[in-house]
């Protein structure tokens, strides 16, 4: 037999590319195909409806003009800068009470201390309630004619703190973010608590033979190894804030009185597209609202992320 009849008996080489993934693409399709719906759809329908204008019922495209009108208009950019302010409040208090408050919690009860499992219960409650059931209830507890404040204060001689807090200008923003640290704080306590436990407990070990204290084995054991969920609560907590509505909207209203003391972008949003009392709504400069609150939020991530990455390359060179 030739070479070239022998090369033409000889079997073909089978390939020896992987098939392509379906089984993937199966298991991921309805969870895509939710997500799309519930949340990419709404984004880009939003978007767009910020880039058009309604002139007797038609929308028109405009282009970034009602993001112009928007930061360029005195009777928008007002309200707007107001809102960003009081959302910046809003976060700082979260991120210097909220989030240490929550660690100090879960360090606690990383302890493995008799009940555990009951106090993490009590303190996760709260988050579980309903926001209007937690608004109202602050405000039967805060109000300055009928509330329990005053019994709580007049037996510890603390009647000069018993002040309408939700409708002074100056402490309702404050009132108002301190009533949702106490909603929220399970859910950073919960996820420091979920960090804390996956912690060897050889190095505990090592740190109580070399005779480590309690503070010295947070700062030089727990707090490194859980830096990485401090970041992730953090994002969260910015991304949560910056989207944050109902307990303002619950407590306040959609005025966020008094006199806009606690505007932020969810009731500043939420004016402009529905409108209130005599103004009317404006979906297309509502959506424009609600894509300068995106523009905030991906600025933000993107700011983390990127010291995020820095973070990782010195650790890694």
């Amino acid at each position: 037999m030739s070479a070239s009849s022998r090369e033409l008996s000889r079997p073909a080489p089978r390939s020896h590319r992987r098939p392509f993934p379906w089984h993937i693409v199966v298991f991921l399709s309805p969870a895509l195909i939710i997500y799309t719906a519930v949340m990419i759809y709404p984004i880009l329908a939003s978007l767009w409806l910020s880039l058009n204008r309604s002139t007797d019922g038609v929308n028109a495209f405009v282009g970034i003009g009602n993001y112009q009108k928007l930061l360029g208009s005195e009777l928008y950019v007002g309200p707007l800068l107001n809102a960003l302010k009081n959302n910046l409040v809003f976060f700082v208090i979260h991120m210097l009470v909220q989030n240490p408050t929550g660690l100090l919690m879960a360090v606690l009860l990383s302890l493995k201390l008799r009940g555990t499992a009951v106090y993490r219960t009590i303190l996760f409650t709260p988050t579980v309630m309903s926001v209007v059931v937690v608004g109202f209830a602050w405000k039967l507890i805060l109000n300055p004619a009928w509330g329990v404040q005053r019994s709580i204060l007049a037996p510890l001689h603390l009647q000069s703190l018993d002040l309408p807090w939700l409708g002074l200008a100056g402490t309702a923003l404050t009132t108002l973010s301190l009533i949702s640290v106490w909603q929220n704080v399970g859910i950073p306590m919960l996820l420091f608590l979920a960090a804390l436990v996956r912690i060897p407990e050889e190095l505990y070990e090592a740190a109580r033979l070399d005779g480590a204290g309690f503070w010295t084995v947070f700062r030089y054991i727990q707090l490194p190894l859980i830096l990485p969920t401090v970041g992730i609560v953090s994002i969260l907590t910015f991304v949560g804030n910056f989207n944050a509505f109902d307990l303002v909207y619950a407590v306040q209203g959609a005025i966020a009185g008094p006199n806009f003391a606690s505007d932020i972008l969810g009731t500043l949003f939420y004016r402009t597209f529905f409108g209130y009392q005599l103004q009317p709504g404006d979906p297309n400069m509502g959506a424009a609202v609600a894509g300068f609150m995106l523009f905030v939020i991906l600025i933000g991530l993107l700011i983390y992320l990127f010291a995020w990455q820095r973070r990782v390359t010195e650790v890694q060179f």
